[in-house]
Parts: C-alpha cells; structure tokens; sequence
C-alpha cells in the first residue's frame, strides 16, 4: 500500500529473546532513508510495550523509503522494510469513487480505497503504454541546435513551458515562436528562423485536455480485470470469457483484457501493440 505526501506512516518492529518470548533490546535505532539518499535517524526507540518498537513517521519526499530497525546490546537483531509514497499529484486516469463505482464496491466502504487507488496508478500506466501520456504531466528533453524541426519524444503535446540553452553562448529560443504539432510532437519555428546552435533542455506539458470516452472504459475494464487477482471467484471470475486472470491473451499476458484492446484501438501510438 503506498501513503500520500504528507501523511503518517506506522512503523513498527517486535523483538524477541532467544526462547522466543518478547523481550527488549538493549538499544533500539531505526534509520529511515528517503529517496535522496538522505537518512532520518531515530535513536533510541523506546519500547511502546514489551518487546514492540513503533514510530509513526511523516512523509516529506515522494518515492520509495528505505526502513531499518537495528536492535544492539540486549536481544540483538535487525529487521527492514520499505514503503512507498504517492507523489502530491499522482497519475490517475480516473477518480477512486468512478473505480469504485466499477468494482460494485459502496462508497460508504473505504478499507479498501488506499489499494484501489494503487490499482488506479496501476491501470493508467497499462493504458498510457498504449495511447500514450492521458494524464498531464512535465516533460523534460534535451534538444540540438542547428536544425530547422525538433520532434518531441512524449505526445500528445499540450503546450511548451520554456526553452533553456545549456552553455553560456547559445542564443535563446522564445517560446512564442514556436509551434508545435501537438500529435506528432514536431516543433517548428514561425520565424523562418532554424534552431540556433547548441544544446537546449525543452519543458514542456504531455497529455490530453480531454479524457475521451472509450481510453476512461478501458481503464475501468483493466481495473476491474486485476481487482479480480485479489477476489478471484469471490468477484465472479468465469474461465468462459477474458475475465479469466488466469488465461493468457495472446500477446499480453494476463492483465489486459480483449475488450480494453479493442476499445483502445483507434488511440494507440505505434510504438504500442500491433
């Protein structure tokens, strides 16, 4: 399960004697390293009750959190763990109460809405590798000069941000003579002008404005299709169609169903399936 930026993450660790019995430690320091590689040291920990050592920790970082209990002296032993923290603003196709909505699960029910959320980022990837990005989000690329076209990698394009020279005494580029084919990602000057010499860093906006109808039905089918890994024949699961997770389809494994492919058809970029 990941955690939002900010939030309280529980963290916790037991200890034991040699027969078995819980017991303290002599010394108890749990280390915490971010994704920076910076580290956050708590040390000591005192015991909330015989032999149990917890922590709540706040989030400052996104990304994957490295955890060590080390216990020295008394009943010495390690133990170590990670979690994961969603990014302020992580990629979502759609909203948990549409997936929930999907999944026939009641809004009044949320003991599951932090992994269905997992499931959500999950699903938006497998649909993104086919249409590309659906999601707005910065993209950074850097460019070469001399030249009369530049071809941004990430599409569709929504917009260009700003254009950076890398060394000191390339010429600037302004934003506002550029044009950008937004499907295609092919990036001309509207000056007659070629791209001055040099290497340049290009921020700019990938994704769609508008989420259309059959990419947000696919999703939801993708989502419905690996909630049923969870529940299995509790959800209802039948070996006679391609709800069957255990079922290969040709080509993709088992986690994109035959109907979700062919609802993205029409969108998908050339470097997805054939």
């Amino acid at each position: 399960m990941s955690y939002d930026l900010g939030a309280v993450v529980p963290l916790g660790t037991k200890v034991q004697d040699a027969s078995g019995v819980p017991a303290n430690a002599g010394n108890m320091r749990l280390t915490i390293t971010l994704p920076d590689d910076t580290t956050t040291v708590v040390d000591p920990v005192t015991p909330a009750s015989t032999g149990v050592y917890t922590r709540g920790y706040q989030t400052v970082q996104s990304g994957l959190h490295q955890v060590r209990w080390l216990a020295t002296g008394a009943n010495a032993c390690a133990s170590t763990d990670v979690f994961d923290v969603r990014p302020a603003s992580p990629p979502m196709l759609f909203s948990l109460a549409d997936a929930k909505d999907q999944l026939a699960i009641p809004a009044t029910s949320t003991g599951d809405d932090d992994e269905i959320r997992d499931y959500i980022a999950a699903t938006t990837v497998a649909v993104e590798y086919f249409v590309g990005p659906v999601v707005r989000r910065a993209v950074q690329q850097v460019l070469q000069g001399g030249r009369d076209t530049w071809v941004l990698h990430t599409t569709p394009v929504l917009s260009i941000t700003s254009v950076t020279p890398l060394q000191t005494w390339q010429q600037t580029i302004a934003v506002n003579v550029l044009d950008v084919d937004t499907n295609t990602g092919i990036v001309r000057r509207t000056d007659s002008l070629w791209f001055f010499s040099g290497d340049y860093r290009v921020l700019y906006q990938a994704g769609r404005a508008t989420v259309q109808p059959n990419v947000s039905l696919a999703g939801k089918l993708i989502l419905q299709h690996l909630w049923r890994t969870r529940y299995g024949a509790a959800r209802g699961a039948s070996s006679a169609d391609d709800w069957n997770t255990t079922e290969q389809v040709p080509g993709f494994g088992y986690a994109i169903p035959n109907r979700a492919l062919q609802l993205l058809q029409n969108d998908r970029q050339l470097d997805g399936f054939a």
